[in-house]
């Protein structure tokens, strides 16, 4: 069993930054494929970002990339989410995933994952 844990959302002006962190524990993911979501109200959760247990391989989703990077720290556990150049829309909880499963691509959908953290708010004032 792994559990997550989000951190370090907030409230930031338009054009701001934050830092997610997601802490893993329970078992070691240094094999796992982790992915950031988000989900605004009304919507459906969507995803933002993944990157392999190796954090040679990356992926984002259209509207965030060149603003946000994902990076994890293995012997920590952890897996980052830094957002820059933040905009309203980017507004949300974010959630953080794991996939313990190996696939020739990164995972995309939210049903591929069989771990997910509690969510942290990002909230983006214009």
């Amino acid at each position: 069993q792994v559990r997550l844990v989000e951190s370090g959302g907030g409230l930031v002006q338009a054009g701001g930054s934050l830092r997610l962190s997601c802490a893993a524990s329970g078992r070691t993911f240094s094999g796992y494929t982790m992915g950031w979501f988000r989900q605004a109200p009304g919507k459906e959760r969507e995803f933002v970002a993944a990157i392999r247990w190796s954090g040679g391989s990356t992926y984002y989703t259209d509207s965030v990339k060149g603003r946000i990077t994902i990076s994890r720290d293995n012997a920590k556990n952890t897996v980052y989410l830094q957002m820059n150049s933040l905009k309203p829309e980017d507004a949300a909880v974010y959630y953080c995933a794991a996939d313990p499963n190996s696939a020739s691509r990164l995972p995309l959908m939210t049903y591929e994952y069989n771990y997910w953290g509690q969510g942290t708010q990002v909230t983006v004032s214009s």
